[in-house]
């Protein structure tokens, strides 16, 4: 196999991904409490939505928030750790540059649209704690479909110039990752062209989520004038 590691190439079909660095003699058992945790994020999800599935009493807005977070909590540790494990375990840190980018959207993705179902359950609590005589007509199903809706839009779209920009790149520098995951100013960085588009997108996202939480953390909710 020749040595794809340091060849010039303008169109890799694979990146390789090295784990943690430094670290290579100890993957075997780094990997026993990833494994652990990877485990117990699809019994705990995988329990929490079908007991949700399979109680009526609990078809409601908080628990319709709560299966969100269990379904991207589930794609999100889908996403990052089987091949994480695979190197760990197997040393097969080899990764399709298509699957490389495809990687990075879900991981950005869905840790995006995680901090907006955050949001979106901090607001349901404070209708019901603030106003529960009007909370089922305000969190009606349509509406929470629309909340949804909006973190699920929010996320893919913010997040979509990603991969779209680090697959217009020419490569033709080593296709060494050094993490363990398709992480996006890594990948990027290997291209041998100008990515200052790609890296002030990635800061201006960084600095727009910033922004949101400060705002949303330091906005004074009224108290609504119905209670006494």
């Amino acid at each position: 196999m020749p040595d794809s590691n340091t060849t010039d190439f303008t169109n890799p079909s694979t990146f390789l991904l090295l784990g943690i660095p430094g670290l290579e003699a100890a993957h075997v058992w780094i990997s026993i409490p990833f494994c652990a945790m990877y485990a117990i994020a699809i019994l705990g999800n995988f329990t929490i939505l079908f007991i949700v599935k399979s109680e009526p009493s609990l078809h409601g807005p908080m628990y319709y928030f709560l299966c969100m977070l269990a379904v991207t909590d589930l794609v999100l540790s889908t996403s990052i750790l089987p091949k994480t494990l695979s190197i760990f375990w197997f040393n097969s840190g080899e990764i399709d540059f298509n699957a490389c980018l495809t990687q990075l959207y879900f991981i950005y993705c869905f840790s995006w649209m995680e901090s907006g179902i955050f949001v979106a359950m901090a607001f349901d609590r404070y209708v019901a704690i603030c106003n529960p005589l009007r909370y089922s007509t305000i969190l009606t199903n349509p509406v929470v479909a629309k909340m949804g809706l909006a973190v699920v839009l929010r996320g893919g779209m913010l997040i979509l110039p990603y991969p779209l920009l680090a697959r217009q790149w020419p490569y033709c520098k080593t296709n060494i990752i050094p993490h363990s995951y398709c992480e996006h100013i890594a990948v990027v960085k290997l291209a041998c062209a100008d990515i200052r588009i790609s890296s002030y997108y990635s800061l201006s996202v960084g600095f727009f989520f910033l922004v949101c939480m400060s705002f949303l953390s330091s906005c004074p909710l009224s108290r609504p004038s119905g209670l006494s």
